[in-house]
């Protein structure tokens, strides 16, 4: 191992070591590039040091100039606005009229809700924040039992992460250099078949023990038919927008644009009509959130381009994948290997986070167990193109990331949703999510054993 690798190492042992210690993944990230740049113009004089910090003239400016990150704070706008003008109660308050005659029904319809909101939401812990905050109540008011009801929901909320659009998805795109309107593609039916799972395993659960939920009761025919009223225009709204995506008919920045356009007439709409919706103080709010969590967002791509400009220099990632290669190890046991890590290092961080810092030593290592950058000699070892390969990963590493979101003891979503019931023992929760972890288990290893449930859509829509 050479010098510059040996450090390499050792800023990534000091990259773990601070995120361990709850640093900002940017700051961190930060920190380490830097200081470890310095410490290799040191170690390798002809590396100086000061070239390296000239860079950061035009760094977070060719960074963040580019035309597909500019879909981020639409789509992150397009959920404030969702949340502040009170769309996720009318998608739970219709979904519950649907499907709340039977038992168990509105947990059913909090997994959809979920699964509609993080159709515009694009974060799997804004999804289970909103929620969290609109459906618990309820739940709570008509006697489900704690477990069933704080598990649904922090299962539920990862559903944000993976059905399109979503933020994760549209960073991964820009760091693999994947396609982001064919990731989105890519993600409808492996989100669809989550939601199935999850609303398999309520129905097993309440079927299973009569006591998780209590006897079905219908709503006012009235109240019915408001509830369904106010769903069906929030309905057409998220389903323009994912059905767009999907088959390919407008591109994602477009499409965000469309969706901020549409909810925000919508929400003035229902304002005018004295229905709640959006006024200015929804507007000012949404703004504001959107100005806060796009900076933090773009912070963290400027951040993660110091730090992979670092790990370049020190030839860290190129010399892992070249070992990988000549090592001999089973490429499906390296892919194991890669989610097994992603599942343990979702319990701490967030999926944003994840991508940025540790794809640039995953994607490498895969490409070269995979036969390589030539499209036309690859297709060895997972028989896929590396351009499919990407796709294929891509999906497989985010569904793993909501995993780590809620596996005990310290998955992030189990810790929002026990701030949102503090008379709820977390093991209350753990108890309840466990076999909702069991049908993410089930889902990963058909996605593993059937790459054609993530790839049909793409390649159907890409001919």
């Amino acid at each position: 191992m050479s010098e510059r690798e040996f450090v390499g190492l050792g800023a990534l042992a000091a990259l773990v070591l601070l995120l361990l210690l709850r640093l900002p993944v940017a700051i961190a990230m930060l920190v380490v590039g830097i200081g470890g740049s310095w410490v290799l113009s040191l170690v390798a004089p002809f590396l100086r040091f000061e070239p390296y910090l000239r860079q950061f003239k035009t760094l977070f400016w060719n960074t963040v100039a580019s035309y597909d990150l500019s879909v981020v704070p639409l789509f992150v706008l397009m959920g404030y606005l969702a949340s502040h003008g009170g769309l996720a109660r009318d998608l739970f308050a219709g979904i519950q009229a649907l499907v709340g005659k039977r038992r168990g029904g509105v947990a059913m319809a909090a997994i959809g809700a979920c699964a509609g909101f993080g159709a515009v939401c694009g974060s799997s812990l804004a999804t289970a924040s909103t929620m969290g905050k609109v459906a618990l109540p309820e739940l709570q008011r008509l006697g489900y039992h704690p477990r069933l009801a704080t598990g649904a929901l922090a299962a539920g909320g990862t559903l944000g992460i993976l059905i399109p659009p979503s933020v994760p998805l549209v960073i991964y795109a820009i760091v693999v250099e994947a396609s982001i309107l064919e990731m989105f593609q890519a993600a409808i039916l492996p989100g669809l078949l989550a939601v199935a799972f999850f609303l398999a395993v309520i129905a097993l659960e309440v079927r299973r023990d009569a006591a998780l939920a209590p006897p079905a009761a219908g709503m006012a025919a009235a109240e019915r038919r408001g509830a369904l009223l106010r769903l069906l225009p929030v309905l057409a709204l998220f389903a323009a927008i994912v059905l767009g995506l999907g088959i390919g008919l407008f591109t994602p920045t477009p499409a965000a644009g469309v969706g901020v356009c549409l909810i925000l007439l919508y929400g003035l709409l229902l304002r005018a009509l004295g229905k709640g919706g959006i006024g200015r103080l929804e507007i000012g709010r949404a703004v504001l959130d959107t100005a806060v969590t796009s900076s933090m967002i773009y912070f963290i791509l400027f951040a993660a381009e110091v730090l992979k400009g670092f790990f370049a220099r020190t030839g860290l990632p190129s010399a892992l994948a070249g070992w990988a290669a000549a090592s001999g190890l089973d490429p499906w046991l390296v892919l194991a290997a890669m989610l097994l890590l992603l599942v343990v290092l979702g319990c701490f961080l967030e999926s944003l986070s994840m991508i940025v810092v540790v794809l640039p030593f995953f994607w490498p290592v895969l490409v070269e167990l995979n036969g390589g950058e030539d499209v036309a000699a690859a297709a060895a070892a997972y028989g896929l193109h590396t351009d499919e390969l990407k796709i294929w990963f891509g999906i497989l590493a985010l569904v793993v990331v909501e995993l780590g979101l809620v596996t005990p003891p310290v998955g992030l979503n189990l810790f929002i949703i026990g701030s949102l019931a503090p008379n709820v023992p977390m093991r209350e929760t753990v108890r309840g999510v466990l076999p909702f972890l069991a049908a993410e288990a089930v889902r990963i290893l058909l996605l593993l054993a059937v790459p054609l449930l993530t790839l049909a859509l793409p390649r159907l829509l890409g001919r």
